[in-house]
């Protein structure tokens, strides 16, 4: 019987990670979003660098950063805090690597709030927070919504960075994607097929409610029109 704990781990990590990336996020997107100086390009750039750098590089840079041979590493592990081979590790490492699936989407959608949205509320007496909390962020759930589900997506994916930082301990830090890869090392390839078909579902189940959800977005807007 397959071992589901993988998939359960893949579930919690993905979950941790979306729920923490969005309450990081939405400040970050309202600043950027509001940000009007020639530095925003430059900044947007290293916040979008995650998708393009190769997760090995981004997991190599972590461990680093965490290794007791260095003066942080060396701090945290004097604090008794230890971050690589733990699931706080593979967290870490996933905020990092799945940040601009959260923080992107959201930061559009408050830059297609049309001006007078604001300016209305400011006229009204409302400040900027509340402004954001009652006008603006009742008009972007579904980017938000986006953002938490691609967030989720990517990270029950991820491999190259878990691996880096967390290695493949059973129960702590082997996520699914570990699984299909342990199971095809000792050649159990029913255990990997058993594994590669639950996530496929998972992602196929994912597809089908962003399609969803773009399509009522199409259809709100032709009304509009």
């Amino acid at each position: 019987m397959i071992d589901l704990d993988p998939i359960w781990l893949s579930m919690k990590l993905a979950m941790l990670t979306s729920f923490l990336l969005l309450v990081i996020g939405l400040p970050i997107a309202y600043g950027l979003s509001q940000w009007k100086s020639k530095m925003k390009i430059v900044v947007e750039s290293f916040v979008s660098l995650p998708i393009i750098l190769p997760p090995t590089v981004i997991g190599f840079y972590l461990l680093i950063l965490f290794s007791p041979e260095n003066a942080f590493g060396k701090t945290l592990g004097d604090a008794g805090i230890q971050i690589p081979f733990t699931f706080t590790g593979i967290l870490i490492a996933s905020l990092v690597y799945s940040f601009p699936f959260m923080i992107q989407p959201i930061q559009k959608g408050i830059e297609n709030i049309p001006d007078h949205y604001w300016n209305i509320s400011y006229t009204l007496g409302k400040s900027k927070f509340e402004t954001f909390i009652r006008i603006i962020l009742p008009n972007i759930k579904r980017s938000v919504i986006t953002g938490f589900i691609l967030t989720f997506a990517h990270t029950m994916g991820e491999f190259g960075v878990i691996l880096m930082i967390g290695g493949n301990i059973p129960g702590e830090t082997k996520v699914a994607s570990l699984a299909i890869y342990s199971d095809i090392e000792a050649l159990n390839y029913s255990g990997a097929h058993t594994y590669s078909i639950i996530l496929l579902a998972i992602s196929i189940a994912i597809i089908i409610i962003l399609n969803a959800m773009n399509l009522g977005r199409s259809q709100s807007t032709k009304k509009m029109k």
